[in-house]
């Protein structure tokens, strides 16, 4: 016991000689005298030229060093400097092996960080070059003891924590300035300031954080505040953040010289050594435009787990724009984008993002659906489904009205199309991107107006994978009628390969082209099917390289704006050499079928079998659309077959049966449809030819049947002559012998 004893004696006076030693040293000893000393040994070692313009001080309770007007130039200009540091810890503290620093003081920091044209940093330049053929010094193999391992194991699989405390941290008024001379962007962090308290490992401690940022490129500048309380673990791989408060008011260049806020607040936790980590009543908020979610996190792999919901509370998209300084979205009618929402949860299998009960506000359409996101081969599955949207209301507003506007705009689409044709074009997929998606995607939607239409029950499916994108379904109601489209393309090559089809069921023409293009030329049930090939990656290549058919039928229907029969009548009463009497002829010409095919050839397409039953006429025709002039070149013929009209002048008789009148429809289609279609005066002598034929035929028929007349007259008169001599002849011959005759039946009878 007194071995011990005597040791605890002495290791008290060893600590109590330590004591007086330091506090002895701090008595007696002047740091400002070694200044030169420090001053030229830094000088030595680098490049820098360190200036002690202020006193340096120390303090024995707590043990402390304290440093004012610091500064150190390098290559004659400024790189750091500082007011004052004063860095405090409690010497007790050290006795006892649990440090724990008093202040840590940072007042006037100022650095200056610089790139030039070459891209070098001036910090790369703080310490000398060593001369040439000087070999760095090799450092001996210092092998670890076997006690350094031990604590080393001991402290990586998780000995006894160190208990590190720090009673104040204070940062103030600190500088950092960074210039890029080869890029010319700078930036300057500026009234930067930090405040802590009570820092102790395993509690919890508040944090304040105020700086100013500006940058060159663009000009920006951002004040921002940061309050919150931290708490880690001894063992360090435990975090929290309470209470979080940030707060960015942002000004320049990207909003237009206005004023921006945006702000963060909720909670954060993590714990590396589990791997997980969450979000709790997190917010984040941009102008307008807010965030909200509750986020769990297992594992930090390629395959977290997450659990949670995410929502964008409803917001005004306009006045998101007008608040960020952003150009207006102009839309035809000015109350859309007015309440746009979202919500869902998060969840699914690690590795995946999976959405469920996900709702999406649009104005008053409304979407709900599910979805997932793979993150390990980027894999997008899809279902949404909305209940009705007017995409015209999204549309920019329509031109002005009258002749100025007119002009105007005729002037512009010139204009536009001649800065278009100057422009080179463009491709229209992303190949790379395509080839690298992995969809799966549903979507539904009750109803839609679109260009005017309205198209109802729309169902679309679409698959992509390996660089083959699929249309599998495009299909809904259109004014009575169906339609259905598929479409696949084949991306894997640098050409790629286009195949589309479609079929459209009783679609009444009337109301779609009414709808879509103010255009009433045409009415009735539409059917077709079309069957197109091309390939390409522009709009030009695609034309051009189109091949196809597109087969078609029109039931029940009529010109409208146009007035075949009225055509066909003035060839016929040119014929008959008469006049009209019919003055109102109407504006339209029933049909009970139209049909024909188009054969698609690039730019054009081509009709030889265009058929249509009109009223005592059959409508046939050939000829060529191309589409990219949109020109129209058709010749049409109304065959005569039966009585078309009552006016006498159009009478049908046997000289225009079954001979066509000609009409001919030429003209660009998107100008003025209605004008299109006329009576051909050229054709027309043609047409003359078959009614001269055919007057020809009657009038030889006519003159045969007249000989044959006279040849029947003459030989019924040549019969008659004959029969007349023979019963003359008989007369005489019965007048001989008649008495004799007479007497002997007078005889027999008597």
């Amino acid at each position: 016991m007194k071995v011990i004893r005597y040791a605890l004696y002495a290791v008290i006076g060893l600590v109590v000689l330590a004591v007086a030693a330091v506090a002895i040293a701090v008595a007696v000893i002047n740091p400002n005298d070694y200044k030169p000393q420090i001053e030229a040994a830094v000088e030595k070692q680098t490049n820098l030229d360190l200036i002690l313009e202020g006193d340096i001080g120390w303090s024995f309770i707590p043990l402390g060093l304290e440093l004012n007007k610091v500064e150190a130039t390098l290559e004659g200009e400024r790189f750091v400097a500082l007011e004052q540091l004063i860095a405090q810890i409690d010497f007790w503290s050290l006795i006892t092996m649990s440090p724990q620093v008093n202040t840590f003081v940072l007042n006037g920091l100022d650095a200056h960080f610089e790139v030039n044209e070459q891209g070098e940093g001036n910090w790369a330049r703080i310490m000398k070059e060593k001369p040439a053929g000087t070999a760095a010094p090799e450092q001996a193999d210092t092998p670890e003891t076997p006690a350094a391992s031990e604590e080393t194991a001991e402290a990586s699989e998780g000995g006894e924590a160190l208990n590190f405390n720090v009673e104040n941290v204070e940062i103030s008024d600190a500088r950092v300035h960074y210039n890029d001379l080869s890029t010319g962007q700078s930036v300057v962090l500026e009234d930067f300031s930090v405040l802590a308290s009570n820092i102790t490992l395993g509690s919890e401690f508040p944090l304040d954080i105020q700086f100013r940022v500006e940058t060159a490129q663009p000009k920006l500048a951002v004040d921002g505040s940061i309050s919150a309380k931290l708490k880690a673990n001894q063992a360090l791989n435990e975090f929290t953040m309470s209470g979080l408060s940030a707060v960015f008011d942002m000004n320049g260049e990207p909003f237009s010289g206005k004023s921006v806020t945006a702000e963060l607040g909720g909670s954060l936790a993590a714990n590396l050594e589990d791997e997980t980590a969450s979000l709790n009543d997190f917010t984040a908020s941009l102008a307008n435009l807010k965030l909200s979610t509750n986020l769990n996190v297992k594992g930090f792999g390629d395959k977290p787990a997450l659990n949670g919901s995410l929502a964008i509370s409803e917001f005004s998209l306009k006045e998101l724009l007008s608040n960020l300084g952003q150009p207006a979205i102009e839309t035809t009618d000015p109350d859309v984008l007015k309440a746009i929402a979202f919500s869902t949860n998060l969840g699914g299998k690690p590795g995946t993002v999976a959405l469920s009960d996900l709702k999406i506000t649009l104005d008053d359409t409304n979407f709900n659906g599910n979805g997932s996101y793979t993150l390990s081969n980027g894999g997008l599955v899809f279902n949404l489904q909305g209940d009705k949207l007017n995409a015209d209301r999204y549309l920019p507003p329509a031109a002005e009205d009258g002749a100025a506007a007119e002009e105007e705009s005729e002037t512009d689409t010139s204009a536009t199309e001649t800065a278009s044709a100057s422009q080179p074009e463009t491709d229209l997929l992303p190949l790379e991107t395509l080839r690298s998606l992995l969809l799966d995607i549903n979507f539904d939607l009750g109803e839609l107006m679109v260009s005017n239409l309205t198209i109802n029950e729309i169902k679309a499916s679409t698959t992509a994978k390996d660089g083959l994108l699929k249309v599998d379904e495009f299909s809904g109601k259109l004014y009575y009628g169906t339609f259905g489209a598929n479409v696949t393309i084949d991306a894997r090559t640098d050409n790629p390969k286009w195949n589309i089809r479609s079929d459209v069921n009783n679609v009444q023409t009337l109301p779609l082209l009414t709808d879509l293009a103010e255009v009433d030329m045409l009415s009735g049930g539409a059917n077709l099917n079309l069957a197109v090939n091309t390939t390409g990656n522009r709009i030009s290549a695609l034309r051009n390289n189109a091949k196809g058919e597109i087969s078609f039928n029109l039931a029940e229907g009529e010109f409208r704006q146009m007035n075949l029969t009225r055509m066909a009548c003035q060839g016929i009463a040119l014929v008959n050499q008469e006049q009209l009497s019919t003055s109102d002829w109407g504006t339209t010409t029933p049909f009970n079928d139209m049909r024909g095919t188009l054969k698609i050839d690039g730019n054009t397409l081509n009709n030889t079998d265009l058929v249509a039953e009109l009223a005592g006429m059959r409508l046939e025709g050939d000829g060529t659309v191309e589409l990219e002039q949109s020109e129209l070149d058709y010749e049409v013929g109304l065959r005569i077959v039966g009585d078309i009209h009552r006016d006498q002048a159009c009478r049908t008789t046997e000289y225009v049966q079954n001979v066509v009148i000609p009409v001919e429809c030429r003209g660009n289609f998107a100008e003025d449809p209605a004008g299109l279609c006329s009576f051909d005066g050229s054709r027309f002598r043609d047409t003359l030819k078959d009614i001269a034929a055919n007057a020809a035929r009657a009038k030889a028929k006519e003159e045969i049947d007249r000989a044959k007349e006279k040849a029947r007259e003459k030989a019924d008169e040549a019969k008659q002559k004959a029969k007349d001599k023979v019963d003359e002849k008989l007369k005489e011959k019965l007048g001989e012998e008649g008495g004799k005759v007479k007497d002997a039946l007078k005889g027999l009878f008597n």
